[in-house]
Order: C-alpha cells, then structure tokens, then sequence
C-alpha cells in the first residue's frame, strides 16, 4: 500500500476543520489534495479519533498479513496436491513404494 504524505495527526486535524466549517475546496486547495482524497478519507476516518485511526491502520495491516499467509499456504497446498497427483495410487492413497522413491 502506498504511503501517505499526510499523517494521521493531519487528517483528523483537516476533517476537523472541515466539521467545523472551513470549505473543502479552501482545505484542498491549502493542503495540497485533491477533493477526491478529502472525501475518501471523511467516508474512511470521519467521526474517529486518534485512538480510533491507530486501530484501523493495525487491524488493516493484520488483514493483509493474514492474507498473504493465506495465499502462500494455499499455494504450498496446491503444490503438494500437483505433486501426489503424480505418484501411484493404492487404494485411494499414495503407494509407500511411491514416497519412498520420491
């Protein structure tokens, strides 16, 4: 994921101004963003506080941690199926035979 420019200090500090009235356009415009950003991170962070953002941002980088452990252990699965696909059957199991030799 691509790292942002602003911290999340910043963020809720340019929501915060926007809740309390400043123009989105005169934020954006200010900070450098498009009002596409602004928007985004008002649907994602509005209403949160600090406490709350630092425990998204975490639980975001579990998911993907678990999500990369998910893929690489399906692909060893897979790889272990290709593989006793291959050897003889006894059965409806691989042959001793076969794993010995392998």
């Amino acid at each position: 994921m691509r790292q942002s420019r602003f911290t999340d200090s910043q963020i809720l500090a340019i929501l915060k101004q926007a809740e309390a009235g400043a123009p989105v356009t005169d934020l954006c415009r200010e900070y450098g963003m498009s009002s596409a950003t602004f928007y985004k991170w008002r649907a994602k962070f509005g209403g949160m506080d600090a406490s709350m953002m630092k425990r998204l941002k975490e639980l975001e980088a579990e998911n993907a941690q678990l999500k990369k452990m998910y893929a690489e252990e399906r692909i060893k699965s897979e790889l272990r199926q290709e593989a006793l696909e291959g050897m003889p059957m006894k059965r409806g199991r691989p042959s001793c035979k076969a794993i010995r030799a392998a």
